[in-house]
Parts: structure tokens; C-alpha cells; sequence
């Protein structure tokens, strides 16, 4: 058995030339890293500001907040999904930003809520449920659009084609949550 030579140490993809340098994940200089986080967080700000501000005292009827909530998700994910090269990328970027931000503005609901009730929900907490699933269910059509988008249209375009039709999507759902 002969020993390897220096070119068979080296990776395929160094041998073939085709070397690109990862990139840094964790690199806040870039404008489109700062686009995913806030479209991430988007969501939990609003509903923490709504609930520190004026917080909901029903959670049997639908409120502005809750729209606003639902809302801030679907543009958020969508915004996220569209700083995504590739149609892959864009579906699942906009899909995990959405999943991110609801369980984050759940987690938001709960942490607010003022009181613990046995056989309901506060107020806090179900309009919070109210505006994840809507987000959520708005979510899905706007990642397909962001995948079928994302190698033909301008970013602005894509994001914004693709929170359209997540708004529509989660006006249809959020009335039939209350």
C-alpha cells in the first residue's frame, strides 16, 4: 500500500478549485442579518408593547392588538424569508422566522399574563394563541410565495408579494379563532 499524496489529503473541493470561505454566521455588519432578526422579533415586540401598554381584559373577543399581533408575523417571516438567496432557503427561512415568532409571542403572552385561571385562558395568553396561529396559517402561503419568488424577483418585491399573501391568508383564519 502506497501512501497518500498531499492531493489526496485534500478535500474534493479544494482539489477540484472550488473553494468558497464560509461564511460567518454570527456576522451583525450585514444589513440583511439585521432584516432576519428584527423580522424574527417583530412579532414578540409588538405583542409585549400592547400587553405592557394597554393589555387585553377579554379573550373571548378579537382586538386590534391581535391583528396587529398576527400581522407583525406574517410581515416579519416574510421579510426574513426574502433576505434568502435561494427558493429552498426562502420557503424555510420564512417558515422557521414565523415558527420563532410565535412561540416567542406565546411565550410573551404567558410571561404577561396577570393572573393564572383554572378551565380558561387569560386574556393575555389567548389572544397571544389567537394571533400565533393566525400568523402562522398566514405564514404558509407567504413561504411559497417567497420559494417561487426567490430566484426571479428583487427582494422588496418578493417580500412584499409574499406578506401580501400572508395578510390575506391570516384575515381569512384569526375572525374564525373567536
Amino acid at each position: 500500500m502506497t501512501p497518500p499524496t498531499d492531493d489526496e489529503l485534500a478535500p474534493v473541493s479544494v482539489r477540484v478549485g472550488a473553494v468558497v470561505p464560509p461564511e460567518d454566521p454570527e456576522d451583525w455588519t450585514r444589513p440583511l442579518t439585521w432584516v432576519a432578526a428584527i423580522g424574527m422579533l417583530a412579532a414578540p415586540a409588538v405583542a409585549l408593547a400592547w400587553y405592557a401598554l394597554a393589555a387585553p381584559h377579554d379573550g373571548t373577543r378579537l382586538a386590534v392588538g391581535t391583528w396587529a399581533v398576527a400581522a407583525a408575523l406574517v410581515v416579519g417571516a416574510a421579510a426574513a424569508g426574502a433576505t434568502q438567496i435561494g427558493r429552498l432557503r426562502a420557503f424555510t427561512g420564512t417558515l422557521g422566522a414565523a415558527l420563532l415568532g410565535a412561540v416567542l409571542v406565546v411565550a410573551a403572552g404567558a410571561v404577561t399574563a396577570g393572573e393564572r385561571q383554572l378551565g380558561s385562558a387569560s386574556p393575555t395568553v389567548a389572544h397571544s394563541l389567537a394571533a400565533a396561529l393566525a400568523g402562522l396559517a398566514g405564514a404558509l402561503p407567504a413561504a411559497v410565495a417567497a420559494g417561487l419568488t426567490a430566484r426571479s424577483w428583487p427582494r422588496p418585491g418578493r417580500g412584499a408579494v409574499a406578506a401580501g399573501l400572508g395578510i390575506l391568508a391570516t384575515a381569512a383564519v384569526l375572525p374564525r379563532l373567536f
